[in-house]
């Protein structure tokens, strides 16, 4: 059945001059970069029973089942991995350190506590991506740390961020695939600064010390991330998508847009051809936003697949590094790795069935009405029938079988972490 839809599907697309075929083994060479904190509500394991705190960032419902420990956590995006098509990346925060049971504070981490996930990693035959954690420490009470005015409270921030450039570009050496360093901070003002000028001058020092050492490209790749505001930081946020913007490009870094860190009205699959005119590579942190920073689950939505359009018809799959962050606890928390990741799968897939090339040239000529008409008869081909055969290829249950799955993970190894 799955075969016939698909047939019947391929010919209409043909009848476009879309091959399915093709579009699937371009996909197939698209890797996402699942984050490890949808699976404990970005918790991490530092000490024992360690809880998010600060940054702005809230992981919101008491689903049961949350990951305890790394071989749980692990566990699960392993059973995440079985249930989405393709080959994939993890992205990993630094909180997330084996230590042995041991605390290490965050300027003294090194690739030994690490070491484990990139064991883990080559089993799994997987990329992996890397983040410093700027909340949750007692010297980032205050919400501030790379801008922080106190000199020692910014040392130890660009201490650990040295530290966490040095883990990824071990990584990446050991995986043969660059790690991804991505460098977010929290700070910024409840309520209006009296100087909005200096605290970004010594962010500016600070990340300049950072990556000051130069790393190859092969092993890691720094990316610095905007947002417009947290809680407690309504006011004022030093990494402003301004700030940031300059940066990269005056220190060619690669920019990265999370899809929850601006305006409610404002989406990132507009800004993507402006700043890749300028910007080598772009790092996409894909959430889904709902009035404000919410990171709830990604849905295959307009802007969802108004980004995976914008990636492919500009050509800029191979300069753009796709990663997720949202972290949703009221519901399954593999199911919420699964369906975001198999939906940010499935907006990429359809933009590669779109005729790019008929509705370019109907757009060249003035043919407004024929761009129109076409991309509207799009949106009720059944991509669903190519979706389907992807899966059934790659190896993964099709349709709703995935949720037979995740029932069944839920009911027979979740019980036992209450």
């Amino acid at each position: 059945m799955i075969q016939e839809r698909y047939k019947i599907a391929k010919e209409q697309y043909a009848a476009l001059g879309v091959d399915s075929d093709v579009a699937m083994q371009k996909l197939r060479a698209i890797s996402i970069s699942l984050h490890c904190w949808q699976g404990d509500d970005v918790g991490g394991f530092e000490r024992a029973g360690s809880e998010l705190t600060g940054g702005g960032i809230m992981a919101t419902g008491s689903h049961p089942g949350k990951a305890r420990t790394l071989s749980e956590l692990r566990a699960d995006i392993e059973k995440a991995l079985s249930l989405i098509p393709g080959q994939h990346r993890l992205n990993l925060h630094a909180c997330y350190l084996d230590n042995g049971g041991k605390f290490v504070d965050r300027n003294e981490i090194s690739i030994d506590h690490f070491q484990s996930w990139v064991d883990w990693a080559k089993d799994n035959q997987m990329g992996l991506d890397f983040n410093p954690t700027f909340f949750s420490h007692p010297k980032a009470a205050d919400g501030f740390t790379l801008s922080h005015a106190d000199s020692g409270i910014r040392q130890f921030w660009i201490e650990h961020g040295i530290a966490c450039r040095e883990i990824a570009a071990q990584m990446g050496r050991q995986l043969n695939t660059p790690a991804v360093t991505n460098v977010w901070i929290p700070d910024g003002f409840k309520d209006t600064p009296a100087d909005k000028k200096a605290p970004r001058e010594r962010l500016t020092d600070s990340l300049d010390k950072i990556f000051a050492r130069e790393l190859p490209a092969n092993c890691n790749l720094d990316a610095v991330e905007s947002k417009l505001f947290g809680i407690g930081a309504e006011s004022y946020t030093v990494g402003s998508h301004e700030f940031y913007m300059g940066y990269a490009l005056s220190r060619k870094k690669l920019l990265c847009l999370d899809s929850g860190h601006f305006h409610p009205t404002e989406v990132i699959s507009d800004k993507i051809s402006s700043i890749l005119n300028f910007i080598p590579e772009l790092l996409l942190h894909v959430s889904r936003p709902i009035r404000w920073d919410s990171d709830h689950v990604v849905i295959l939505d307009d802007e969802l697949r108004a980004i995976a359009r914008e990636l492919v018809t500009g050509d800029f799959l191979t300069r753009t590094h796709i990663g997720l962050d949202f972290f949703d606890a009221s519901i399954n928390r593999i199911a919420a790795w699964t369906i975001g990741t198999r939906c940010m799968i499935k907006a990429l897939l359809i933009a590669l069935l779109e005729p790019t090339e008929t509705l370019r040239q109907a757009e060249l000529a003035g043919d407004y009405t024929a761009r129109l008409a076409i991309q509207e008869e799009l949106k009720t081909l059944p991509y669903g029938a190519i979706w389907d055969q992807y899966c059934l290829e790659a190896g993964v249950p099709v349709g709703f079988d995935f949720i037979n799955e995740l029932k069944n993970y839920e009911n027979i190894i979740l019980p036992a972490r209450s």
